[in-house]
């Protein structure tokens, strides 16, 4: 039996698991990239519960950094970074509902450097920024580009690190807000958490009827906490695997792998992010896996698993997990 089958989309989603339609939203197809999420725009695609989307998604700059001299004071127009595509209707989602979206793979596209990394002036996890205002300089900026291929992220002449692709924004829309790219919360967002990968399935909280899937701003790789603010930000072909699930109320982000489930907390500062997500999992453990409360928190301080998604957007976000050989 495959894990999918034993997953909460498996057991619960309405459409067991089992693959629909194949739909592609090509650049020509999505027309307008979305820089926000939200109810506001009508949706590009329609599709059911157990559809399969392949999205022709843009990298976090939108192809406007193509070389190294490309300096992103010069070529960006700041916010609009994080296109997005979509926002993707799925039919039958409704307020309550938990919309399930299962990675199925991740493929660089485009020309050669696909990857790009950057020092962008007051972002970043080490520097000042408007948030964490300082009299100091920023640094000065600098891009690195880099081939990506599924064979591997070319750093330099010296270092090639394994090619570790996931999903930096992924999210619904909120019920009523209209929210930046950039920015992370219980919709999900811009979360830049390596677990969302392919082989996950990610759970969202669906506010709005037809939940309007966002997608978009892949990476080739990142480590713990996107430190520089930037990641490997390559455009892809990102192809996911959507249901519905009816019946399931939960108060934010969850991610599920064949190994671990994971709650997920967007927040500042970061150890209320860290909170946010652990007390979701005691409460997860406590409503799914028949522990009560004192004994799931016992459990999460001996065997919890934290993972820096962000640090450096508005909100922090941290993954709290618990391995599944413990909770069966």
């Amino acid at each position: 039996m495959s894990w999918i089958e034993t997953s909460y989309m498996g057991r619960r989603g309405v459409a067991r698991g089992a693959q629909g339609q194949t739909h592609e939203i090509t650049e020509a197809v999505q027309g307008e990239y979305r820089y926000m999420y939200g109810p506001y725009v009508a949706p590009v695609l329609r599709i059911r519960p157990g559809d399969v989307v392949a999205a022709h998604t843009h990298d976090a700059f939108g192809g406007a950094i193509k070389t190294e001299a490309d300096l992103p004071s010069k070529v960006l127009n700041m916010p609009f970074v994080n296109p997005q595509n979509g926002p993707v209707a799925v039919e039958g989602a409704e307020k309550g509902d938990v919309l399930a979206v299962r990675i199925l793979s991740i493929v660089p596209r485009g020309p050669q450097p696909a990857g790009t990394t950057a020092l962008i002036p007051e972002f970043g996890g080490l520097v000042a920024t408007p948030t964490t205002a300082m009299l100091n300089a920023p640094l000065a900026e600098k891009v690195k580009k880099m081939e990506v291929t599924t064979a591997g992220v070319k750093f330099s002449d010296r270092i090639t690190l394994p090619y570790e692709p996931f999903v930096g924004t992924l999210g619904v829309s909120p019920e009523i807000e209209a929210v930046s790219s950039l920015q992370p919360d219980y919709w999900g967002g811009n979360m830049d958490l390596p677990d969302v990968a392919p082989g996950a399935i990610v759970y969202f909280p669906v506010q709005h009827k037809d939940a309007y899937l966002y997608m978009g701003d892949c990476h080739g790789r990142q480590g713990d906490g996107e430190l520089c603010g930037v990641a490997v930000e390559i455009p892809a072909v990102l192809t996911v695997q959507v249901d519905l699930i009816k019946g399931w109320s939960i108060p934010g982000v969850r991610l599920e792998t064949e190994d671990f489930i994971m709650s997920v907390g967007s927040a500042r500062p970061m150890e209320d992010a860290a909170r946010m997500a652990y007390r979701d999992l005691i409460r997860w453990l406590v409503s799914d896996y028949g522990f009560d409360e004192a004994e799931a928190y016992f459990l999460c301080t001996q065997a919890g698993r934290v993972r820096v998604g962000n640090m450096v957007d508005p909100k922090y976000t941290l993954g709290a997990s618990m391995l599944k050989s413990y909770i069966r």
